[in-house]
């Protein structure tokens, strides 16, 4: 089964890339190293391409030179702040980039697609949100995966090829290269600083270790065969930021404190982004990794 991962070589593809391979899919990257690390992944570098996902024509020579089974699309500009900072550049790529990506599976007869996209696609509920809840993004990056999303379902229609579109929450795990809360928590504890300085500190987010994710996805393939189907990722649980800074201490076994920077503090946030995530767990699939684990595996020793 050949398998090609766009954006392998970020800190999601990579935990991806390692399940696939223990359950013997034979592996392909694409990845223009904006984000990712070329050592974050064990492969051949006759399977490596670093390319740019809007570079259509080096795009389609890699797709007919490997013929993929499946394809597997992460590559994406998703820090929000650089989104909201560069909208013209994250929307072109995470847009006619996925238009590439799609037209050379049309062309190539990939057997299956999945999808890569995200909680930001849902405007502000207090609840969990289930995939049926409106979607309405708040920001250019949701609105970039909402239309996204949309050109799987339009690719759907004119190939008939089984497509799995899902929606991750907020990922988290070793390897973060982008300034999210918990690898800047990490950076910073790591460093040796015991009192951080972060933004907003009573938002609650959805926070799923990307072994947990890696697992999601190789459930999706296996239980999804026909059709296009959408799906959440995440955990079911929701942190505030002052939770995640305790988890962090009780793993130190050192009160971490916290000083509120007000450059940091985002002027427009969402208090809950939480998922519900029954449609995933009816697959057989189950979050096994607590934020107390996960965290874990992200301190210095």
């Amino acid at each position: 089964m050949k398998t090609l991962v766009t954006g392998g070589a970020g800190f999601i593809g990579c935990a991806v890339i390692s399940k696939l391979q223990k359950e013997g899919h034979e592996i392909f990257v694409i990845d223009n190293l904006s984000f990712g690390k070329r050592e974050f992944i064990h492969i051949p570098d006759s399977h490596f391409h670093q390319v740019d996902i809007l570079d259509k024509e080096h795009i389609d020579k890699v797709f007919s030179s490997i013929r993929p089974d499946i394809v597997i699309h992460l590559a994406a500009v998703h820090f929000i702040p650089y989104c909201n900072q560069h909208p013209y550049e994250s929307s072109d790529i995470n847009i006619h980039g996925t238009m590439h990506v799609l037209n050379a599976c049309r062309e190539n007869g990939v057997k299956k697609v999945f999808f890569a996209s995200t909680a930001a696609v849902y405007p502000i509920y207090d609840e969990a949100v289930t995939e049926n809840h409106p979607t309405g993004p708040l920001d250019i990056y949701g609105l970039s995966k909402l239309t996204g999303e949309h050109l799987c379902r339009e690719f759907h229609l004119m190939t008939g090829t089984p497509t799995i579109v899902c929606r991750f929450f907020n990922a988290f795990g070793p390897n973060e290269t982008n300034p999210h809360l918990i690898p800047e928590i990490q950076n910073q504890i790591n460093s040796g600083i015991r009192t951080i300085r972060l933004g907003n500190l009573t938002p609650k987010r959805d926070f799923i270790h990307t072994s947990d994710m890696a697992n999601a996805v190789h459930t999706l393939l296996n239980k999804i065969d026909q059709g296009i189907d959408t799906f959440n990722l995440g955990r079911g649980i929701e942190y505030a930021v002052t939770e995640i800074v305790e988890a962090f201490s009780r793993e130190l076994g050192e009160k971490v404190e916290i000083e509120v920077d007000p450059a940091r503090v985002r002027k427009v946030e969402r208090m809950h982004l939480l998922a519900d995530v029954s449609k995933l767990k009816s697959l057989g699939w189950q979050p096994l990794i607590g934020i107390d684990e996960g965290i874990r595996t992200l301190i210095a020793k």
